[in-house]
């Protein structure tokens, strides 16, 4: 689970107004040229044998998958256009836990995740019938394709569970 929205409404009024104001002359020159203006995230050609060493961070982890062999496509550029970012500032998508739950709810994060504290959160807002379960020595993008990580049993067991 990951919250975009979050993004756009952590930062503090005048820096969210520069953002969208900026975003807005984005969209008209978008409009003037017929094209959205994108700036990929990782490579366009091929996949790279080995991670940039500039990279730091939760960056690591993202091209661990989309700029390696692993997860890489000529398709998958990692990122939004460049006005992307106004749909996700209008509102905070945590604040609709309410419209899912109180279906059952079962989180999946790994336990060196950057985004497990956002499985946590969602998990102590969503009402029961809700499950959170922390895969040892995973990180986000291990729950992507590594079936070693990927907890069948417990996504089987909920699903024979609750959606009878």
């Amino acid at each position: 689970m990951y919250d975009i929205s979050a993004m756009g409404n952590s930062m503090d009024n005048e820096t969210r107004n520069n953002m969208l104001k900026g975003i807005s002359e984005q969209r008209w020159s978008d409009f003037e040229t017929g094209e959205p203006a994108y700036k990929r995230t990782y490579p366009e050609n091929a996949p790279l044998d080995e991670l940039p060493d500039e990279l730091t961070g939760v960056d690591i982890e993202w091209w661990t998958f989309y700029g390696l062999k692993r997860g890489w496509h000529p398709n998958a550029g990692g990122s939004f256009t460049n006005s992307s970012m106004q749909s996700f500032s209008n509102y905070s998508l945590l604040d609709h836990i309410d419209s899912i739950s109180p279906r059952p709810v079962l989180m999946i994060t790994g336990d060196i995740a950057h985004s497990r504290s956002i499985s946590e959160e969602i998990y102590e807002k969503a009402s029961e019938p809700k499950e959170l379960y922390v895969v040892p020595d995973a990180m986000h993008i291990d729950l992507y394709d590594d079936v070693s990580k990927i907890p069948f049993d417990k996504i089987e067991d909920f699903f024979n569970k609750n959606l009878k």
